[in-house]
This record gives C-alpha cells, structure tokens and sequence, in this order.
C-alpha cells in the first residue's frame, strides 16, 4: 500500500509508481520523447570472448582520431579503460564540444547523456551510444506529457507566472526544453545552490525536475529554507496531490523523482557502518535522501567525493554512498586508505551497467566499417530550447 508523504517526510524512494513508460529498466517498450529503452540490432560478441580487448584495441586504433570516447564515472572498469576522457555527465559533454575534429563520439554512460552531447556537438560529429537500453529511472519518472501537466497545475492555482524551473541535469532532452521555454536553466549535483540562487532572484518560486532529494538538500541545507517550504509533486495524482493553497505556501515544489542507486542508502545504512568501522567518515552524494545526508560527515558531488578521497590523508577510514563501480575504483586506486561502500547491498546503476565490453566492441566495429550505429539525435527545436537552459547554467554567476 502505497502512503502520501508529509512535508517534513520525504517519500520513500522505491514507492513511486512506475510511469506509462514503465522506466524502461528492462529494455522494452518506447517512447520517442523520453529515454529510450529498446533491443540493439545486429550480434553482439558473446560476454566470454578472450578476444575483446584485442578486437576494441584494434576497432580503436583503426578509428584514430575519427573517435573520442567518453567513459562516465559509473561505468564498469572494463569500459573505462577506453575511454578517452572520464567524468560525470555533463564535463563529459563539454569535453566532446571540445574536440570538433573527432567525426564519432561514443558516449559510455546513459542516454540523457549522449542527448546532452549531441545538444552540445557540431552537426557534423555523430553521438553513439552502444546500448539504447542504458536510460535513466530518474530521467524516466519526469515525462514532456507530466511535465506540460503539472505547469498547467501551477498555472491554475496562480503561481506559474513566478515560479521558475531548475533542472537537474540527469534529465532527458525534453525537459530541458521544457526549462529553456519557460526561462528556468539546468543545475548539476555541484552547481545546484548557485542555480537556486538565480532562480530565486527570478521569481517567487522553483518547479525542480526531476530529483526531489537533491532539491531539497540544497535548499534546506545549504540555503537556510525548511522542509515546511518545500511540497511534493507526485505526477500519478489528480493536481499533483497538492492543493492549490500548499503550492501557494510553498517555495520549493519538488517533482516526486530519484535516483534508484543514491535513494537505497538509509539512515540505518549510516548508524550501521559507524559501528561496523569506528571512527569512519560518511561521505555522500547530495541525491541521497534527506536524512541519510543530515547524519553525514561530508556531501557533495561525484567530482567533490573523488577529490576529497584524493587529498584525505594515509590511514582514514570512508564510507561512501554512492554508484559501488566507483567506489570500488577508488578503493583501488588510494590503498593507503580504508574506503567502504556505505551499504552491505550491492548498489550498481543497473542502465549505466549496460554499457558493457561486448556493446562497446560491437559500436566501434560497426564505426570502423562504416556503419554508425545506434545514433542519438536530439530534433532541432527541442535542441534550441534545451540548449538556451544549458547556456543559462554557463553563465551563471
């Protein structure tokens, strides 16, 4: 049984009722305006074939300069050892804009991705992704048709004309445009206070899309707002389940979303490691849920939680709560230091882990033979208005 969420309890983050789209976790189904979810044609390389760093080397090589993959922070060690670059979503973006003379971009990684590197590419370079199934729940559970739904909500109870759209940027392609319509722009995990702040010097009020926890962890805790100012809007109910008054009151209306990995972690997870490993320091990604990062030591992004690894001195114990790829990558690579998943669960990105060596060898084949597969392109008006969004966080202050 499915239960309402007061204001001061955010909902719990597996009871979200799937969209029509069914979050297309299993590769079925599509939509042509939301993440993509669909089978790749053609044969893979079978996932035992001794062969496959050899025939990616050689796919590679034979592409040179023609190629630049990208390999997301989440993906699996076996991918990111061809990658040219890695980062998270959007530095990847911008690294691809930045080199005009590679003809294909194979993004590593989900698919609102390669949609924000093909918004930010030359019409000339092609983006590749090699599975089409690698979407995003997150990105998935905010849909054009909710989105355009909900406006007309707020419109209806008086408040659209000052509430402003902030975006995360793990969103698809439509939303972004949707925020670029209607004057708002997009936020990363790094970057969401400064968004706020704009935002808030725009208008009364922000609609945030699609990660109701990372929204309300920066404007609770970072911005001095309190959990009475903030509102949950759930898509799958009459008027968002809210009231015209509570949207009135409110200043922050969250859209009922989250990350599938980060939303695992609990505070029980937190108390839990504490006495498992005395004197550890709890790290975590601001997408957890709002209480998990209260009792925290440190919050911030993925890019903040692989720097802050990196300059923590010889001998301290981390318990990070984010994706287990990464935190297994920086246990490897700083021995010197004690560094644990925060949670005994195993907590992959199950899309980002679609992204395998036999999908990879399978695209760069392809490309080598002249045959571009898998293709992401964003159509020409919602690219305009997603990229004035995009450009909007650019020049943030």
């Amino acid at each position: 049984m499915t239960t309402t969420p007061t204001l001061n309890e955010p909902a719990d983050p597996l009871d979200v009722r799937p969209t029509p789209l069914a979050l297309l976790l299993l590769g079925r189904e599509s939509d042509p305006r939301s993440e993509r979810g669909v089978d790749c044609p053609g044969d893979l390389p079978a996932p035992s074939d001794p062969g496959l760093v050899e025939r990616a080397r050689a796919a590679k090589a034979r592409l040179g300069e023609k190629v630049f993959i990208l390999g997301h922070h989440y993906q699996r060690d076996e991918v990111i050892e061809f990658a040219d670059v890695t980062g998270d979503s959007f530095k990847l973006a911008r690294d691809a804009a930045a080199r005009p003379e590679a003809e294909y971009i194979v993004f590593c990684g989900v698919h609102f991705m390669a949609e924000s590197a093909d918004i930010l590419t030359s019409e000339r370079q092609q983006v590749i992704l090699p599975d089409l199934a690698a979407g995003c729940s997150m990105a998935d559970m905010a849909t054009a048709e909710q989105v355009a739904e909900c406006w007309d909500v707020l419109t209806d109870a008086g408040v659209a004309g000052t509430t402003v759209p902030v975006s995360y940027m793990n969103s698809s392609a439509d939303i972004k445009a949707f925020t670029g319509r209607h004057g708002g722009t997009i936020c990363t995990s790094s970057n969401a206070r400064r968004a706020l702040e704009w935002a808030f010097a725009q208008g009364e009020k922000v609609l945030f899309l699609p990660d109701q926890h990372l929204g309300r962890n920066t404007a609770v805790l970072e911005m001095g707002l309190s959990l009475e100012d903030c509102v949950v809007y759930n898509p799958h109910k009459p008027g968002g389940g809210l009231t015209p008054e509570q949207l009135r009151a409110a200043k922050m209306i969250l859209w009922r979303g989250h990350c599938s990995v980060h939303g695992r972690f609990t505070l029980d997870s937190v108390n839990e490691v504490r006495e498992r490993v005395p004197g550890v320091n709890v790290l975590v990604h601001p997408e957890c849920r709002h209480e998990v990062v209260e009792a925290a030591d440190f919050v911030g992004s993925t890019e903040h939680i692989i720097k802050r690894l990196a300059e923590a001195p010889a001998g301290s114990k981390w318990a990070v709560g984010t994706e287990l790829n990464l935190v297994r990558r920086l246990a490897k690579a700083h021995p010197d230091k004690e560094i644990v998943f925060l949670d005994r669960t195993v907590c992959f990105c199950s899309t980002m882990n679609r992204i395998d060596l036999p999908h990879l060898v399978w695209a760069l084949e392809s490309l080598a033979d002249g045959k571009p597969v898998n293709r992401i392109q964003v159509d020409a008006e919602t690219e305009h208005y997603a990229k004035l969004a995009l450009e909007q966080m650019l020049a943030l202050p």
